[in-house]
């Protein structure tokens, strides 16, 4: 049997703050009407793990964003409706954090989810661009 994961990441969550979007959508090559009309948004994202099997949907009034993966297995993702790219993610655990390299044309791209309280923090990572989101527990 498989050792509990560090950190239960699971439920419904909502995003209370967004800072840095719009420089890394721009390193992503995202055109300017869609990083005007997402910077606006407010997502919620719904996450399902069961151990290190996951299950993360992004939703908004623009596009919804599914993905599933298991800690520790390098997966195709296509990033369609983000930013339109394939790439070889792999997601490991840090600690109590679950971090992806997503590897692919953009360099030093990826991601980091750790929660604090009841608040879910992810950092998204191009290039030389860092964007922070804050989602609180619905």
């Amino acid at each position: 049997m498989a050792p509990p994961a560090p950190s239960d990441f699971g439920g419904t969550w909502n995003m209370i703050s967004n800072e840095n979007f719009e420089p890394y959508m721009q390193r992503l090559d995202v055109d300017f009407a869609t990083r005007k009309i997402a910077k606006l948004l407010k997502p919620q994202k719904v996450i399902e793990q069961n151990g290190d099997q996951f299950t993360i949907r992004t939703l908004s009034s623009l596009r919804n964003y599914h993905v599933e993966f298991k800690v520790g297995e390098e997966f195709e993702e296509d990033t369609k409706g983000l930013d339109n790219r394939k790439c070889m993610s792999l997601v490991s655990w840090d600690n109590d954090r679950l971090t992806c390299v997503q590897k692919g044309e953009k360099k030093n791209r990826g991601w980091t989810h750790w929660i604090e309280g009841d608040e879910l923090h992810l950092e998204l990572r191009c290039e030389d661009q860092v964007c922070k989101q804050v989602f609180k527990k619905a």
